[in-house]
């Protein structure tokens, strides 16, 4: 992050370099990390798993949970936190919503691994909550900025379905579509013993250095505009940080309630309460960036506020997973789930394979 700074402050035309390429306000090289970082990720979820997991009641009620999380609490929680801490600012408030409304796509994925969390059923939610985003991000945002907001003259936002569905697409679909055929191939061609004691190994760690890759780049892409705002910079810093530890809080100490208080269901154990509050704290900062971008401009307050977003989020929930993983060994959970800290243990056709952390 530090070095990202630099180079967008002493090294001349950074940011015009990033722009040189783009897509639908995406820059590509941003997109290119973040593709490095989703791809071995969705490579490691158990697709031919998941009709069987479609076919339980408790995948049901995580979906619903997780739905009233992201699209009823997050995107309000935001909006107050919003007028409460800035409401001297209604440019970087505006942008600040905006990142409120756009719900979890990339970097979950990397937090709910980190933190041991269920890689199939964070999947699942990611996938879900991205599909509603392509529903739901234009008309929330036209309710949340230009009605409840009431941001004032010039800052109504229009925006197309269009536009977010294309943002999902790359950041989602692409990874999404590598992962599944990466994982089809090499389990035709090879063994699953092969794929997973020597194959994911080898391809995990590149998730991390594309997250790596993609900090270093964003922190660079705003480092100018990020040094010459100090003052609204540390401002937006004050509900970003609000919003991440309440959002995460909130859904993580739900899901330990309710395992304490069902006894030893399988439903509330601490692998979904990783997904559920990941899932719930983390926002897809790509498409509020590339939405604010193409609606205010590049330069415009809306989108540094909106770039601010995950260079709050990066160091939180990083934070936030050494936090849960912390819990785990505090907190009491199922007797099931607590054996086996370290181990995670996965039986496939009768074969059983350990990856240790």
């Amino acid at each position: 992050m530090v070095i990202g700074v630099v180079i967008g402050e002493f090294v001349p035309g950074v940011q015009a370099a990033f722009d040189v390429v783009r897509f639908h306000s995406v820059s590509v090289p941003i997109a290119i990390g973040l593709l490095v970082m989703m791809w071995p990720i969705l490579t490691k979820v158990e697709y031919e798993a998941l009709p069987k997991l479609f076919q339980s009641r408790q995948l049901y009620i995580h979906i619903i949970i997780s739905l009233f999380l992201n699209w009823i609490v997050g995107p309000f929680i935001m909006l107050g936190l919003a007028w409460a801490t800035l409401p001297d600012l209604p440019t970087y408030r505006t942008g600040v919503i905006m990142v409120g409304l756009a719900r979890c796509i990339a970097m979950v994925m990397i937090w709910n691994q980190l933190a041991g969390g269920d890689a199939n059923y964070c999947a699942i939610l990611v996938v879900i909550n991205s599909v509603l985003q392509i529903i739901l991000y234009s008309p929330f945002s036209l309710l949340f900025v230009n009605i409840i907001g009431g941001e004032g003259p010039g800052s109504d936002i229009h925006l197309a379905y269009g536009d977010v569905a294309i943002s999902v697409l790359i950041y989602l679909g692409i990874p999404l579509l590598l992962g599944l055929l990466t994982r089809a191939i090499l389990l035709t061609l090879t063994s699953r013993q092969f794929f997973h004691t020597r194959f994911l190994p080898f391809f995990s760690p590149i998730a991390l250095l594309g997250l790596l890759y993609t900090i270093l780049v964003m922190f660079a892409y705003q480092g100018h505009h990020i040094v010459h705002n100090l003052g609204p910079v540390f401002r937006v810093f004050v509900p970003m940080i609000l919003y991440f530890c309440i959002m995460w809080s909130t859904a993580f100490f739900l899901i330990w309630r309710l395992s304490r208080r069902e006894g030893k269901k399988t439903l509330w154990r601490y692998e979904m309460a990783v997904v559920q509050s990941f899932t719930a704290g983390s926002n897809n900062f790509e498409l509020a960036i590339a939405v604010c971008i193409s609606v205010y401009g590049v330069g415009s307050d809306q989108a540094l506020a909106a770039t601010i977003g995950p260079l709050v989020e990066v160091p939180v929930l990083l934070a936030l997973t050494w936090v849960a993983l912390y819990l785990r060994k505090r907190l009491s959970w199922p007797a099931d789930e607590v054996e086996g800290f370290n181990d995670v243990e996965k039986r496939q056709d009768g074969i059983l394979f350990e990856e240790r952390q």
